[in-house]
């Protein structure tokens, strides 16, 4: 017999008991080795090949997480230093279990309004928060929109970008010469992810390079470039400033890009999938927000480092009609009277699914719970934290700081060779541990241990903690 549907009380008997073993997690997680150290195959072997012949109690499945642990690498762990932070709180996954319950698919306004105007409204509640120029405010021609992750925004921001170039013909005709995207040479990979699945082709990236290794883009170089495409009849599309690059945190100079911009009539995309959240602390705001008055759109991530849980990616435009004269399609199915009256607004239209949960439930909470002053604290304190992890390795010479931006420190060791293979080794030692968590990256060539704060939990006794460990082993 099929296992029934649950019933109200069931659910809510089994929800206590999902949320009692979230909850214990949280008590236990720092006692765990924070990254996995399974090999490949091994949490398979555990599994049946085949599923259940019959219904199973959800209790299970709780188990069968407890057996499974050796295989999770705890990025809520307070020594989880690696990548980027990937911050979850009590608000943001009790208001994502909200979203989940409701189960509206807010595809369009009309089939779920409160899905669409309440992300409207919290999409200006964090641009305010943020210190956003007005361009991106709903009250004007831009606005706001959840995205899962910024490889998605910035492919959006390119389909727009071309869009644009093209003269809206691009939809109609494909492409009718070769259309160019310029970002640093240290900008994410989802910049080239986006011109492959754009079909851009990678030969029209151009990835320029930096004023110094792991550093910002060079200004000269990219006008230079933006000079040569267009002699050889190329069309700029879109041009990527990275505030805060996956492996060193360099901000790029925003202002001179958007100068560049206009005057090559190329779409400016401002990443700041990491940094960005960082200017809910307005002394930080000089840094990250330079420029945002030339941006045509502009990405930053909460689900790194602003307390709520993956994926939340808030990305804007400054005209939004840009967006969506690219973007939409209307089949009858999805017309409604408030649509054909340009009355609401159509999300669908704003990225590349249809489809869309209650999206917004989870940053509203972590907004509504936090407040301007808990988000700038939480901030500040993953600044200071790693500003004490630079203190104590300029206290060591074995130790050489490369890098030092916002809540990441960049280091190897001074008398490693020009490989950095000694530096990479002592980060495999660190990981394999299991008392701290470090990844890398390499600048000019040589690696160099990336070390980077944000998670909650973590204290100063955690970063007091890694300087030993580094000193022990190394």
């Amino acid at each position: 017999m099929p296992a029934p549907h649950w019933t109200p009380d069931e659910f809510r008997r089994q929800g206590h008991a999902a949320i009692d073993w979230i909850a214990s997690y949280q008590e236990r997680v720092a006692d765990l080795p924070v990254r996995s150290s399974v090999r490949p195959g091994e949490i398979a072997a555990m599994l049946p090949v085949s599923p259940p012949a019959g219904g199973e109690p959800f209790a299970a499945l709780l188990a069968d997480l407890d057996r499974l642990m050796p295989g999770i690498s705890h990025w809520q762990h307070p020594s989880f230093f690696a990548y980027f932070p990937a911050n979850a709180s009590g608000p943001a996954i009790l208001g994502d279990l909200l979203a989940s319950g409701l189960g509206v698919q807010g595809m369009v306004w009309a089939t779920s309004p409160a899905a669409t105007e309440v992300e409207t409204r919290t999409m200006d509640w964090l641009a305010e928060l943020l210190g956003l120029p007005d361009r991106f405010r709903s009250s004007g021609a831009g606005g706001g929109v959840i995205q899962d992750t910024a490889s998605s925004a910035v492919l959006t921001a390119l389909v727009a970008a071309l869009h644009r170039a093209s003269d809206g013909m691009l939809r109609r005709r494909g492409f009718d010469r070769p259309y160019t995207v310029y970002c640093s040479a240290e900008a994410h990979s989802s910049v080239a992810k986006a011109v492959t699945v754009a079909g851009v082709g990678s030969d029209q990236l151009r990835r320029i390079a930096t004023v110094s290794p792991g550093g910002p883009l060079d200004v000269a170089a990219l006008e230079q470039a933006l000079t040569d495409d267009v002699t050889a009849g190329r069309r700029p599309a879109l041009i990527v400033s990275a505030v805060g690059t996956t492996g060193t945190g360099a901000v790029d100079d925003t202002v001179a890009l958007g100068a560049l911009a206009r005057r090559f009539g190329a779409w400016l995309h401002v990443d700041a999938a990491w940094a960005g959240v960082a200017a809910v602390a307005p002394e930080f705001r000089p840094l990250l927000n330079a420029g945002l008055e030339s941006a045509d759109s502009y990405a930053t991530n909460p689900h790194k480092w602003l307390l709520t849980n993956f994926d939340c990616d808030a990305f804007y435009v400054a005209d939004r009609v840009a967006l969506t004269s690219a973007l939409a399609e209307n089949p009858e199915y999805l017309r409604t009277a408030e649509s054909d009256a340009g009355a609401v607004i159509d999300y669908r239209d704003w990225h590349i699914q249809l489809g869309r949960r209650f999206r917004a439930l989870k940053l509203w909470a972590v907004l509504r719970h936090y407040g301007p002053d808990g988000l700038a604290a939480h901030i500040r304190d993953g600044v200071a934290l790693a500003e004490r992890f630079a203190a104590g390795l300029r206290g060591d010479d074995r130790f050489s700081i490369t890098h030092e931006n916002l809540s990441l420190v960049c280091f190897r060791l001074t008398d490693d060779d020009a490989t950095g293979s000694a530096t990479l080794d002592l980060m495999r030692r660190v990981n394999e541990s299991g008392r701290a968590y470090l990844s890398h990256t390499t600048t000019g060539g040589r690696a160099v241990i990336r070390m980077a704060v944000g998670t909650p939990a973590t204290a100063e006794r955690h970063i007091d903690d890694l300087l030993a460990l580094l000193a022990e082993l190394r």
